[in-house]
């Protein structure tokens, strides 16, 4: 039968606001007992008393490691570029053909200052691309074959280790940093040891700032 203790530390992991908030010591802790109350009874099948769980929060931080693992991944991530000036296409997977995808690949190697990410996703593909080549791949695309399309956006790329993949909620804290100063993200897209969020142009000088203080 689980325990108090164990009960209390699985729900908190399960709503990472709340987990950041406790780690942070930002929230009251018999509020948070009294909220938590009906799910820590539900999971040990007692009648819990209130006094109980704000006795397994207060013992908690000795246990409660995912805020200190995700502050530990992004102190390495100290790559951070900045690239202005992209135009982002999407079009349907069924007008997007290899030999258009060679194309754009093609236009894009032909000088390494270039931008360029593909994804293709269930139905869509998304070109994101630098400015200079809006025309020549609107021209690949095709007439009335683009479905969205944004100009004037610009990208950070965070370099970050391999482990990233392993550690829970890491690309939500970076994420979550953006949205608390009220950056919008426009897209998102990753491989395995970089993470990109592409951004309006205007938005990029006050997301690098933060991204370079908050990881650094």
């Amino acid at each position: 039968m689980i325990t108090v203790p164990s009960a209390v530390e699985q729900i908190l992991k399960k709503r990472p606001f709340i987990e950041e908030a406790f780690s942070q010591e930002l929230i009251n802790l018999s509020s948070l007992a009294r909220l938590i109350l009906p799910e820590v009874r539900e999971l040990t099948f007692k009648e819990v008393k209130e006094g109980a769980i704000l006795m397994a929060l207060k013992r908690l931080p000795k246990t409660l490691r995912s805020a200190s693992r995700i502050k530990d991944v992004l102190g390495k991530s100290h790559d951070l570029i900045a690239r202005s000036n992209l135009a982002e296409f999407t079009v349907l997977n069924s007008d997007f053909s290899i030999e258009k995808h060679k194309k754009i690949i093609k236009e894009a190697e032909e000088t390494k200052k270039y931008f360029l990410t593909i994804t293709q996703g269930v139905f869509e593909t998304t070109i994101i691309i630098s400015k200079e080549l809006k025309e020549r791949i609107e021209e690949i695309l095709g007439k009335g074959k683009v479905i969205s399309q944004f100009d004037n956006l610009s990208s950070i790329t965070i370099r970050l280790p391999g482990k990233t993949v392993l550690t829970p909620g890491v690309y939500y804290t970076i994420l979550k940093y953006l949205a608390w100063e009220g950056i919008n993200v426009v897209e998102v897209v990753s491989t395995f040891s970089e993470f990109t969020v592409i951004l309006e142009n205007k938005e990029v000088g006050h997301a690098f700032s933060l991204l370079k203080s908050t990881l650094s």
